[in-house]
């Protein structure tokens, strides 16, 4: 058939999976991005992000996940022991709607004290994606989109996954260490506010120093929310802040730019990805060899 319409018979060029771009037939990486033509995280992560929104993928993918557990959570609770009514008065009785059982909580992976995160380290990953009640996740979801695309825009997809879970795992190690329970993703949120309040540091451009006051002024409403409020984890604020401030003075504050940043960039988000995912089997086998 080849010979009939007048084809060579010969491998043909292709293009890279990564970026695009047109390489031998016979190559095995591109001249371009250096990506492997077989398979490479970049390209995974190009096929991947044909599934998800165009802008802010990576957080739309937490705020998805977040509020897929909290459904789960609350239909356990109401199946096993009805909707709870509001308590309390005032603020109090607002964060107690919709509330989800302790009980339900700690079998999807709240952070409990170090010694039981030790032996189950899953729960520093999953209480990230867990919530508490209706006004916690709407809350948290709220703060996540108004600083995640700007996050995103700054690091990139895989980065700020990567950011938002580690500095999630910094703040309940410190939580734990103290002996709380808890869930929720503050801390990852406390964590992204580090990474900018670390760009913003010893920069002196009107518009780092307004950033820094919003900063600033958002640290302060939190603080004072943490000290007048019943229920909320200082100890995972300050742990996800710590972290993340770390982590803005390391990382580039810009998209990578060179095949190697791409590479490690690529590596750092599907670790992350992975450990979540890791974290998601461990709690569902834990909780089938318990029932």
């Amino acid at each position: 058939m080849t010979g009939f319409f007048g084809g060579s018979g010969q491998p043909r060029p292709k293009l890279c999976p990564s970026c695009g771009t047109l390489v031998g037939a016979t190559a095995t990486r591109c001249h371009q991005c250096g990506a492997s033509v077989n398979f490479s995280l970049a390209a995974a992560s190009r096929s991947l992000g044909r599934l998800m929104p165009t802008t802010s993928p990576a957080t739309y993918g937490i705020l998805t996940l977040s509020c897929l557990l909290f459904v789960v959570s609350l239909l356990a609770t109401i199946r096993e022991s009805g909707f709870e009514a509001p308590g309390g008065n005032g603020i109090s009785a607002l964060m107690n709607f919709g509330g989800v059982s302790g009980a339900v909580l700690q079998r999807l992976g709240a952070s409990l004290p170090l010694a039981y995160n030790l032996s189950q380290p899953w729960r520093f990953v999953m209480a990230v994606f867990l919530h508490g009640s209706i006004l916690h996740i709407v809350f948290n979801m709220w703060v996540l989109m108004d600083i995640g695309p700007q996050i995103e825009e700054m690091y990139g997809s895989a980065r700020l996954l990567f950011v938002y879970v580690l500095t999630g795992i910094g703040g309940y190690i410190l939580s734990s260490a103290f002996g709380n329970f808890s869930v929720g993703g503050s801390g990852a949120l406390l964590g992204l506010i580090g990474v900018l309040l670390a760009i913003t540091t010893g920069r002196r451009s009107a518009g780092m120093q307004m950033l820094r006051g919003q900063l600033m002024r958002w640290l302060i409403y939190i603080l004072i929310w943490g000290l007048f409020v019943r229920g909320i984890d200082n100890f995972a604020h300050a742990g996800g802040l710590a972290t993340g401030f770390v982590l803005g003075k390391i990382l580039a504050d810009r998209p990578p730019n060179s095949p190697e940043e791409r590479k490690l960039a690529n590596a750092l988000g599907w670790g992350a990805a992975l450990v979540v995912l890791a974290s998601f089997v461990m709690m569902v086998i834990t909780n089938v060899r318990g029932s």
